[in-house]
């Protein structure tokens, strides 16, 4: 089976309900360990080139890796998708390179650091929209700024995320925004801000309403019932693999990420992607 776009997927877990883990890889052991257990479960896959990821491996190492998977596994519907792409010219390379999915995160300015605003957001990414569906790519935007709830910053992971304090605002998709957003742009995903991060540093202690939104999913979902959403940063931080790591030589601090249940009230309230990378690092190492 040929690569598939986004859309594709995304509609079919709609359907059925249920949501699709997406998969930020770096080397030929996890997409084989991804491949693998996707073959045991009969289960479809995402599997996605991070800035961090692309930047280590480079785009053409991940492409092959990943288009090799999809000729070793040719029962396994598989998404490539080009997470977090900055400017509409990450996009397009992505798209000229094969990749079935892009996201374009205008949240950001082009330097992935500087918070945007809602007019500048839709219109980069509708202008990735049109021109990624007339060649049968699928695109998901972002609206709203990934960061924490608990100290009022911006992620920092490979080298992407808003610098500063960020108000509540910033930090919380709004669903009349996201309506808008959608209507505007015409995306076949979204990604919201619920108080999720990038990397194993999610929270200080086990999350709660106030710190991780679930409720917001929830409201965003009443608005915009036919969207699929995405939830960002959503790696589980295994306590487990953290005293492991730990135990023999690593220094990590006590953390916490977003607990499976939380994920699956995700998914009962529109959740139909969901990105894991952290967790995947946590295994290899």
């Amino acid at each position: 089976m040929a690569l598939v776009s986004l859309r594709q997927l995304l509609d079919h877990a709609a359907e059925h309900s249920y949501g699709l883990p997406a998969f930020n890889v770096n080397n030929l052991e996890q997409v084989k360990a991804i491949m693998e257990a996707a073959d045991e479960c009969n289960s479809p896959v995402i599997m996605q080139g991070s800035a961090g990821a692309r930047k280590y491996a480079g785009e053409p190492f991940l492409r092959h890796l990943i288009q090799a998977a999809v000729e070793m596994y040719p029962h396994i519907p598989v998404v490539m998708h080009q997470d977090h792409g900055a400017s509409p010219a990450v996009c397009i390379n992505a798209i000229r390179s094969g990749f079935s999915s892009v996201m374009m995160d205008g949240s950001l300015l082009a330097d992935g650091k500087t918070p945007s605003s809602f007019e500048y957001n839709a219109n980069v990414t509708r202008s990735v929209v049109e021109m990624s569906h007339a060649v049968g790519v699928s695109v998901e935007g972002e609206l709203g700024c990934l960061g924490s709830l608990e100290s009022g910053h911006g992620e920092k992971e490979d080298g992407h995320g808003a610098e500063g304090v960020l108000s509540h605002d910033q930090l919380l998709t709004d669903p009349e925004e996201a309506a808008e957003f959608v209507r505007q742009t015409g995306v076949d995903a979204l990604a919201i801000a619920i108080g999720t991060s990038h990397g194993a540093y999610k929270f200080t202690k086990p999350p709660t309403g106030d710190t991780l939104a679930i409720s917001r999913i929830k409201e965003i979902h009443a608005r915009i019932p036919n969207t699929h959403l995405v939830m960002h940063g959503s790696s589980s931080v295994d306590q487990e693999w953290l005293r492991v790591i730990n135990e023999f030589g690593g220094t990590m601090p006590e953390t916490y990420g977003v607990p499976v249940e939380e994920i699956v009230e995700g998914i009962k309230h529109g959740v139909r992607k969901v990105n894991i990378d952290t967790d995947l690092r946590l295994a290899s190492t």
